[in-house]
């Protein structure tokens, strides 16, 4: 469905850049969207052609707006409605970052002992304990 006025928070919820409506204004609110290096108010009115410097929790974005998209559709279809511009070096950065990036979850086989393995542990202290006395 594409409109003659569509507002910034919703274009880049549809195209897939915030994961909800909300958390987009927010973004917008936070000045955390640019265009011409002048942070934008959630209620613009987004045309073809327009350029925005947007930064998300994952990455900076230098997006191109190619067509207007008032709805979310799959990410195969919203791709087609902006053209990435971000420069080479940012797209390195992330890449770097990506690569040293902790989910916070422990390591498999790494930290502190399962069920299992302290239960083993206890035979084993006991067992060395009694041959010892």
């Amino acid at each position: 469905m594409e409109k003659d006025k569509l507002r910034i928070d919703k274009y880049l919820w549809a195209i897939r850049l915030f994961k909800t409506r909300s958390i987009a204004g927010e973004a917008i609110d936070k000045g955390r969207v640019k265009m011409g290096g002048v942070a934008v108010k959630a209620s613009r009115i987004v045309a073809v052609n327009d350029v925005y410097e947007v930064k998300t929790e994952a990455r900076k974005w230098v997006i191109r707006v190619k067509g207007l998209l008032g709805e979310r559709k799959a990410y195969s279809e919203a791709v087609q409605y902006y053209q990435d511009e971000t420069p080479p070096e940012e797209l390195a950065a992330i890449q770097f970052a990506a690569a040293s990036f902790q989910t916070g979850k422990r390591l498999s086989k790494i930290g502190r002992p399962t069920k299992k393995e302290r239960r083993e542990l206890g035979d084993f202290f006991d067992g060395t304990q009694q041959s010892e006395e």
